[in-house]
């Protein structure tokens, strides 16, 4: 109705030269009250009174009725009682008006009392009393007291209109009483009363509802032969149940003659629709129906996107987002999300970051939805690297966000990425900008601190989160937090949190008690960690192989091996069956300890357990058989394997590699190479490095350099202890050029080479006679920071002297004791041995005295120095000053060797042997080959003979030590000196010589 017509059209009458009378005024009241316009009712009421024209009791109804439709039954009662009072009594009309005031409220028992009152007054129920009355029951779902009003009208002789049926059938149909409501249609029928639409679509809402579809076509189509035409009820009810229905092909036509009548679907019919269409791949039909929305629903492109959002369109609700963006239309955040959050459940991050990125470009100024969805997006992708740099560009432009869930996804993709630092720092500028954590962020951080080594950190959080009333009852969170604080030896708070686990709740999972055995164990705490497993045994929940587990470990880790059967009879006692997890930790701890009896006898109590071997325990095994250099252990226990259908993997070839290298057998070191390329794996570092130090024991050091270029192409790069082994073997082959080479090519790629690098190259230019190159060595240990040491300056002065500049030398020493060094006999020997090798045997003499003077001891090193001087003499006078000088200096056994034959001199060298064979640096070895010189070149040979045996006894030659391989003299006899090699051939010679005797004889 338009806003105050009846008072312009009173005004019209009255500028018309006429003046209202009653009828005017009540044919206005009644026509607001129909339309329930009760501002414009009591304007012209208002007016009525002002210009003196009295009401009628139809005036006075039609207020009622206003009251009543307006909801204001209290105003409309109160007018009914005051209508006495102004010489009015009400008729049938007035009391259903006030009748249907308090229906529309639903008061029954007001409705009860002015019935009665009604009836009493001598007024009986008519058709609107009862269609009023069967109303209020229908809205309440008393569709039996409706029915029974129904039967109770028709017995007084009333007869139902069609607003009786179509209550009484809408409120069946919504009581889902289908089966009444059709009979109640067929006695409408039947009694002539023609359904109205409303009837119709009542019925059809009741069939759509009872899910019969063909009964609700079958009444629709009915509806339209009986030529009513249907209603926006009728044709959305009808549209719906074929769209349910996937009866696509007839919902387009009944949507496209809806369209027709001047209908359009509300919302969330277009919802279902477009739904339905999308499912079926009905693209034209889609943007007809996009089209409609646009011209017929004045809906603009933001709009029609959100229904093809809602519709699941999401690629055409996309270009319209697109379109709307780029015709200004202002963005619909939820819409986006909606978008956005389609693609994220459909694994389309690529479209996403693409609209997104699109939105940046069209958007003025920043949007922090847009940035906080791509790094959202960004993150859902994997893309992390640029999810981390659009949000750094955010916080570095200002735009803090607020996003709990975009930090959300920053921090679980870095956790998942193994960012824990930049994960810390993202959860840090969260706290900053005020943005509380949600249950889901503090859980991460948890776990993120924990496996930083922060468990205290870690705890915190967990306090915080209690605190704010975050639901952390999640075990695994505690067991984190415990596990952190085992692993950096801080059990007490590791037992702290047990202790607040155990206040807030009744029962503390098992997982928590096996982390706070776990924790014990990796301090080797066995005593509190055993309490806890008897506070299980006790209180519950029971141990597992966990908990046993635990046990066993702690013993481990203390260190006491001897208890661990003790403690696994113990736990068999209990009823505990020992796992082949807890037999694998026993196997690994004694394989740790290099017990090769126990890790043997484990190994075999395993299998007769009828434990199967895993390639773990292979590789456990075949490890410390080859530490142990257990040859055929290890070919066995490889052959064992490989008959239970496993193969050797790249670990237990490399472990093979080493072992044989070990022992030198490089024959079969090449097999286990060609074995490990023909099983198709991959060399590791490990493998090269092998092989390459097994090159330079076998003195080929080219192939070694071969194999370590072949190494760099695959993009691996050798150890250091790798090059110093083949900068030592080109150095033992006199192959200078090629260690200077690749020492240079260290120093040049900047290398950090420690020490025993310069010291290598020392021993390879002393030997090469390259001296000046030897004392240019210290400069550069100096500029590159490595401090020099004795050993350093020993080895400059054996440069010096075998130079022979053993003034140098001497200068050396002389700066070693400026700088306040504590001198051994290591520097001395070096410097007499200089002066002796020179032929300067007094100078020699006179600095053994001046290191006597300086309290120094004469050790092995001095002796070998003089014995080995008095072996190279030519004169026999000289030999006897060199040896007196010893004799002087408290050592007679070489010239008591050279001048007597007493027996008791044999038992003297046997202990001297015994007090140097410990000595490092070869002292032994080096001592008896000088001995053996001097007694050899000087015709003692018996006596030579005998030492050189002795040193065979005492394992200071080996016993194969003149063994011949490969044509070529073994390892040991090449480090033997001239005297020893020659005392050792005349032996192989006499024993060989006995042999073919022998076997004549024989």
């Amino acid at each position: 109705m338009v806003p105050d017509l009846a008072i312009k059209l009173l005004n019209e009458v009255r500028r018309s030269g006429l003046r209202p009378d009653i009828i005017t005024y009540n044919t206005l009241i009644s026509a607001c009250s129909r339309e329930s316009n009760l501002e414009e009712t009591m304007k012209v009421f208002d007016d009525m009174d002002s210009h003196n024209c009295q009401p009628d009791l139809w005036t006075y109804n039609a207020m009622i009725s206003v009251y009543g439709r307006c909801g204001m039954a209290y105003k409309a009662e109160q007018l009914f009682r005051d209508l006495e009072s102004k010489g009015f009594f009400p008729d049938a009309v007035t009391y259903n008006s006030l009748l249907y005031a308090f229906a529309r409220e639903g008061n029954v028992d007001k409705v009860k009392e002015i019935c009665e009152e009604m009836i009493e007054m001598g007024f009986g129920r008519d058709e609107m009393t009862y269609n009023t009355i069967i109303h209020m029951y229908g809205k309440q779902g008393q569709h039996e007291l409706g029915l029974q009003l129904y039967k109770d009208m028709k017995l007084s002789g009333r007869s139902p209109d069609v607003v009786t049926y179509t209550v009484l059938i809408d409120s069946l149909g919504k009581a889902n009483k289908i089966k009444e409501a059709s009979n109640l249609m067929s006695e409408m029928l039947d009694a002539g009363v023609k359904p109205t639409v409303r009837t119709y679509s009542a019925l059809i809402c009741g069939y759509a509802k009872a899910g019969m579809a063909v009964e609700a076509e079958d009444t629709f189509n009915c509806m339209r032969k009986s030529g009513v035409r249907p209603d926006f009820l009728a044709y959305s009810v009808m549209l719906d149940i074929l769209l349910r229905c996937n009866e696509i092909t007839k919902a387009w036509v009944l949507y496209q003659e809806m369209v027709r009548d001047g209908f359009t679907p509300d919302n969330i019919l277009y919802e279902v629709m477009l739904q339905a269409l999308t499912k079926e791949n009905k693209v034209e039909e889609i943007k007809m129906v996009v089209g409609d929305m646009k011209e017929l629903c004045g809906m603009n492109l933001q709009t029609v996107s959100s229904f093809l959002v809602k519709g699941e369109c999401y690629d055409l609700a996309v270009q319209m987002l697109r379109l709307g963006i780029s015709n200004g239309e202002a963005l619909d955040d939820e819409n986006l999300l909606s978008i956005l959050s389609s693609y994220s459940s459909s694994g389309r991050n690529k479209e996403a970051c693409e609209l997104l990125e699109f939105l940046k470009e069209h958007t003025e100024g920043p949007s922090k939805l847009i940035t906080e969805a791509l790094v959202v997006v960004l993150c859902e992708a994997c893309q992390l690297d640029a999810a981390l740099k659009e949000y750094s560009n955010a916080r570095e432009s200002g735009s803090f966000s607020r996003s709990s869930t975009m930090y959300e996804s920053l921090i679980r993709c870095c956790e998942e990425n193994k960012l824990l630092t930049e994960a810390s720092q993202i959860f840090t500028e969260m706290r900053f900008c005020g943005v509380e954590p949600s249950e889901c962020i503090m859980k991460c951080m948890i776990r993120v601190y924990c496996k930083m080594g922060f468990p205290e950190t870690a705890h915190c959080l967990i306090n915080q989160a209690e605190v704010q009333g975050l639901l952390l009852d999640n075990s695994i969170i505690y067991v984190d937090v415990i596990e952190a604080y085992g692993k950096v030896k801080l059990w007490q708070k590791a037992e702290s949190v047990v202790g607040n686990v155990r206040q807030r709740y009744m029962n503390v999972d098992r997982k928590i008690w096996n982390a706070l055995i776990q924790a014990y164990a990796a301090s080797g705490c066995y005593e509190r960690a055993r309490a806890v497993f008897n506070t299980m045994m006790r209180d519950g929940p029971s141990p597992t192989v966990d908990s046993i587990n635990g046990l066993l470990e702690a013993l481990v880790v203390d260190g006491r091996l001897s208890e661990i059967y003790v403690v696994i009879e113990e736990l068999q006692d209990m009823g505990f069956k020992i796992s082949k997890s807890s037999i694998l930790l026993m196997l690994d701890a004694f394989a740790e300890a290099g017990n090769l009896f126990e890790v043997k006898k484990i190994y075999s109590g395993m299998k007769a357990a009828g434990y199967f071997p895993t390639m773990h325990l292979y590789r456990i095994m075949i490890r410390l058989f080859c530490k142990g250099k257990r040859v055929r252990d290890v070919e066995a226990i490889v052959s064992e394997m490989e008959e239970a259908g496993f193969k050797p993997d790249l670990s237990i070839w490399n472990s093979m590699l080493k072992l044989y290298s070990g022992i030198e057998d490089y024959k079969r070191t090449a097999q286990i190479y060609q074995q490990i390329i023909e099983a198709g794996l991959e060399p590791n570092e490990d493998t090269y490095n092998t092989l390459i130090i097994m090159y330079c024991r076998d003195r080929r050091p080219e192939e070694g350099l071969s194999l370590m270029h072949e190494m760099r192409k695959v993009g691996l790069e050798p150890k250091l202890d790798t090059f110093k082994s083949l900068i030592s073997a080109f150095g033992k082959q006199e192959l200078l050029e090629q260690a200077e080479e690749l020492f240079n090519d260290l120093l040049l790629k900047g290398y950090k080479l420690d020490r025993s690098f310069y010291h290598t190259m020392m021993k390879i230019y002393r030997n090469s006679g390259n001296h000046s190159k030897a004392e240019n060595l210290l400069s550069m240990m100096k500029k590159a920071g490595v401090k020099p040491t004795i050993a350093t300056m020993h080895l400059l002065m054996v440069s010096y002297g075998s130079s022979g500049q053993p003034q140098q030398a001497e200068n050396v020493l002389a700066n070693l004791k400026e700088i306040g060094l504590n001198l051994t006999t290591l520097p001395y020997s070096s410097l007499i041995n200089a002066y002796l090798q020179n032929g300067d045997y007094n100078v020699g003499i006179q600095k053994l005295m001046e290191m006597k003077m300086e309290g120094l001891e004469v050790d092995h090193r001095i002796w070998t120095c003089f014995i080995r001087a008095a072996s190279l003499s030519q004169h026999t006078g000289e030999v006897i000053v060199l040896l007196n000088a010893l004799r002087n200096a408290g050592f007679d056994l070489p010239i008591r060797l050279m001048t007597e034959k007493s027996e008791l001199l044999f038992s003297e060298l046997e202990s001297c042997l015994d007090k140097l064979e410990p000595v490092e640096d070869s002292a032994a070895f080096n001592f008896v080959n000088s001995l053996v010189d001097l007694l050899w070149a000087f015709e003692h040979r018996a006596t030579a003979s005998w030492v050189f045996q002795l040193a065979v006894k005492k394992n200071i030659y080996r016993h194969d030590v003149f063994r011949v391989a490969d044509k070529d003299w073994g390892a040991d006899f090449r480090k033997l000196s001239a005297g020893s090699a020659l005392v050792a051939l005349t032996l192989w010679l006499d024993h060989m010589q006995f042999s073919l005797l022998s076997s004549d004889t024989s």
